[in-house]
């Protein structure tokens, strides 16, 4: 027979013969056999038309799937195009890459998160702007390869304006003193001493630092934009640093229950009551990262220099800062000044200055 069904898993399989005797074997990807009866006769007769019109044969998402990721190994982002095209390929097995539309790539996004101890949540537009960029991109290579004459038209979720939270030097001293865990105190110190991603921070080793040049070591593969970078130590880091490398086991921050295990995340119970106790709403741990960011900016850091000190990959990523620094256009101001001068000439006669 054509199709036959696997007894163990139920789905229907494919068995057929080409015109040109070249043998098709495949899954039909269903346990409905009248769907797989369908899947096969289109099959049967695209390979039909191949053999006797040469038409060119149509691609399946794996074949696309497999090109694709291949020309984007070594990219910095390549673990999360791989996490969207697996994504992708549970939507769209077996599929031929000319018939996906835009409704059916649309209508298989995914729409929540799922947590192994809460409720699961509703992903955010930026979420599912990054899995509609990924197959966006791969039918647009598609087209480039001439594997499909176009691409179909994905929408663009509406993302909010970018989040700039940070608070008065005077402010953050009082959240870091309110902290109840020395280590807790160390790391926000640190951090918004440095600018230093959570990730980066707590993955800091001895090995990273030296206190002669006063400065740490962020490794490529801890970087956010998959780049080395050296980061300054200002004083307050540096006092930590020092003091907690005395005793530093693998990790130079670790709890102080003494353990020396590799800390993946901030205490939230403790940053949420530091905040509570002294009113700050709205601030998360990355907003440290933030308030370092915009001191700089107040204090006229150039931008340029700004993004190598916080190891942001684009210019474009730092200007969200840009507002805060104080304007070198201000010397300029003078130039169309025309009130105040109009006014000293009235106390001259015939503008006749003596």
């Amino acid at each position: 027979m054509s199709i036959r069904k696997d007894e163990k898993s139920g789905v229907w399989q494919i068995d057929f013969r080409s015109p040109s005797g070249q043998r098709v074997r495949c899954s039909s990807f269903t346990t409905d056999r009248k769907a797989a009866q369908e899947y096969h006769d289109k099959l049967k007769a695209s390979m039909w038309r191949q053999d006797q019109l040469g038409e060119t044969p149509d691609k399946t998402f794996e074949e696309a799937a497999v090109r694709f990721l291949r020309e984007c190994a070594g990219q910095n982002d390549y673990a999360t195009k791989l996490r969207h095209i697996a994504y992708w390929r549970e939507r769209f097995a077996g599929r031929t890459i000319s018939s996906l539309t835009s409704d059916d790539i649309v209508d298989a996004l995914p729409t929540h998160r799922v947590h192994q101890k809460k409720a699961p949540t509703p992903l955010a537009n930026a979420t599912l702007n990054r899995y509609l960029s990924t197959i966006r991109r791969m039918l647009n290579l598609c087209v480039t390869w001439g594997w499909i004459n176009s691409a179909p038209a994905l929408p663009t979720y509406r993302e909010p304006k970018v989040r700039v939270r940070w608070e008065s030097p005077d402010v953050i001293y009082a959240l870091i003193t309110s902290m109840s865990m020395q280590w807790m105190r160390d790391a926000a110190l640190v951090a918004v001493s440095t600018g230093l991603r959570e990730s980066e921070l707590f993955s800091l080793t001895p090995s990273q630092i030296d206190l002669n040049q006063r400065h740490a070591w962020i490794t490529h593969n801890v970087a956010k934009s998959g780049r080395a970078r050296s980061v300054p130590l200002n004083d307050d880091a540096y006092a930590v640093i020092k003091r907690r490398l005395r005793s530093a086991g693998q990790w130079v921050f670790t709890r102080d229950s003494g353990e020396g295990r590799l800390i993946t995340e901030h205490d939230k119970r403790i940053f949420k009551r530091a905040c509570e106790e002294i009113g700050i709403e709205n601030f998360r741990w990355h907003d440290l990262r933030h308030t370092w960011a915009s001191w700089h900016a107040q204090r006229g850091t150039p931008l340029m220099v700004l993004k190598e000190l916080g190891g942001w990959e684009t210019i474009q990523m730092v200007q969200k800062y840009a507002h805060l620094a104080p304007s070198h256009m201000a010397s300029h101001a003078n130039t169309v000044n025309f009130w105040s001068i109009s006014a000293e000439k009235e106390k001259t006669p015939l503008g006749i200055v003596a």
